[in-house]
């Protein structure tokens, strides 16, 4: 295998899937990657096959979701319970990262993307 078909600028293809992925992971240190991988999923998600359209799906799922959980968990810091919540969020968002790059490993779909769980 080789790394044209790990990691791939190409939208709508596995390499693409997994690149967002690993820009999700970099993201949890270097935001921005985070930002530039969910615009990538935007413009992938069309472009595929349903296999990797139930990925796509999970990639901008797990964007605006952490989003959302990150400006709760911020919003509540203010009566202490915020620090849990934050924790929580990061905990949410690298298992859905790492359970969306198994699944991609073994070339199955996520059975739902758009849960709220892990």
């Amino acid at each position: 295998m080789t790394l044209q078909d790990q990691i791939s600028l190409d939208a709508g293809s596995k390499g693409n899937v997994n690149l967002i992925y690993f820009l999700y992971l970099i993201g949890l240190a270097a935001g921005i990657t985070t930002v530039i991988g969910v615009i990538m999923a935007y413009l992938g998600k069309d472009r595929a096959d349903p296999f990797l359209v139930s990925h796509y799906h999970n990639q901008i799922n797990i964007f605006w979701k952490a989003v959302l959980y990150s400006v709760v968990g911020f919003l509540l810091t203010f009566i202490l319970i915020g620090g849990l919540i934050l924790l929580g969020a990061l905990i949410w968002y690298i298992v859905r990262v790492v359970k969306g790059l198994q699944a991609l490993s073994r070339n199955e779909p996520i059975d739902n993307p758009a849960s709220w769980g892990f």
